[in-house]
């Protein structure tokens, strides 16, 4: 469901927009926020509510892992974008669930038109690691 007035947008986002996702800034164009649903090294899952605005995503990037890790996507509210590489882009709504393994080249963001939230969990694993690689420029993004 695309939302782009922020306000209706804060009422279905149920977890909350949090902070400024700034320790991140550079492997984002557009602005997120990252808010905390557990507390990183306090259980064996990291869980967190990721907000993206209109326009907003990450670069493509990597969870590596010598065994287990990747990631799993739940989407909560707007409409967002997730795609591997060399596979067509999937329309991300609230009720979708993206398991992401390890060693899978990714991206993942908000329309341009919408609001887009999901719950970001990080898959435990063995000597796991994230790779920030380029960005999705503009005319990919674009043609979606």
């Amino acid at each position: 469901m695309k939302v782009n007035n922020k306000e209706e947008f804060d009422k279905l986002n149920v977890f909350g927009l949090g902070d400024a996702n700034t320790a991140f800034t550079e492997y984002f164009i557009g602005n997120s926020y990252l808010k905390p649903l557990t507390h990183p090294g306090e259980y064996a899952v990291f869980l967190a509510n990721v907000t993206f605005e209109p326009g907003c995503r990450n670069n493509w990037h990597i969870h590596h892992a010598k065994s287990g890790g990747g990631q799993i996507l739940i989407c909560t509210a707007g409409s967002g974008w997730y795609q591997e590489e060399g596979k067509a882009p999937v329309s991300l709504e609230p009720g979708t669930v993206i398991t992401i393994p390890s060693e899978v080249k990714h991206w993942h963001g908000a329309k341009a038109d919408s609001w887009f939230s999901h719950i970001a969990v990080e898959v435990p694993g063995v000597d796991t690691s994230n790779e920030w690689l380029e960005a999705v420029d503009d005319e990919t993004y674009t043609k979606l």
